[in-house]
């Protein structure tokens, strides 16, 4: 069990769209709306969504059929062999932490920069961001039953995001705590021993 069973022309996206066609199926534009549902985990851009399948179809990963869609005929992606192959391989890897990209971390990375004032209104703006994604959150685990095969899977999912947000609303609350108090000036001292 180790990184190297995973295939080098798979990234982490790639293993995600194979996951997201699933036993079913799926077309470009139902991989797209899943992740703009989800949002939390809509970490690709939108073109990426339509080149992706394209790139494993041809691959040998996913195979193609075409569908009547509402307006014109659309193309719906399915496992091959050697994509069910290549899930089966990474599913038997170590699991590491993924790289985080945080715009609250960076909003406080900054802060030194552009003030505490500033910082601490912004923050309080992910507010509603958390509560529209509760909400979405709350969409995903009443659709969740639709599909009894990954219902399991989904609702786990599910808690670790609402665990996500919940750490996320923690720092907020934290932020208005802490910049309420009194600022301290660092001695003289504790100042050596820090970059600029």
């Amino acid at each position: 069990m180790n990184r190297s069973l995973v295939n080098s022309e798979l990234s982490l996206f790639s293993y995600e769209i194979l996951g997201l066609v699933g036993n079913g199926g799926a077309g470009a534009h139902d991989l797209l709306r899943m992740a703009k549902h989800g949002r939390i985990l809509d970490w690709a851009g939108e073109s990426q969504y339509y080149a992706e399948p394209k790139r494993l179809a041809k691959l040998g990963y996913l195979d193609t059929r075409k569908e009547p869609g509402k307006t014109r005929e659309r193309t719906v992606y399915t496992l091959t062999d050697k994509g069910r192959q290549a899930l089966a391989d990474y599913a038997r890897t170590p699991v590491n932490v993924t790289p985080l990209k945080s715009e609250p971390l960076l909003r406080l990375l900054i802060c030194d920069l552009v003030g505490e004032e500033v910082t601490r209104a912004s923050l309080a703006t992910l507010r509603d961001d958390i509560a529209d994604l509760r909400q979405r959150l709350d969409d995903s685990e009443r659709n969740a039953g639709e599909l009894p095969h990954r219902e399991k899977y989904l609702l786990l999912v599910n808690d670790f995001l609402r665990g996500l947000l919940d750490l996320h609303e923690q720092l907020v609350d934290q932020v208005e705590r802490e910049f309420d108090k009194p600022r301290r000036t660092p001695s003289p001292a504790s100042r050596k021993g820090r970059g600029t």
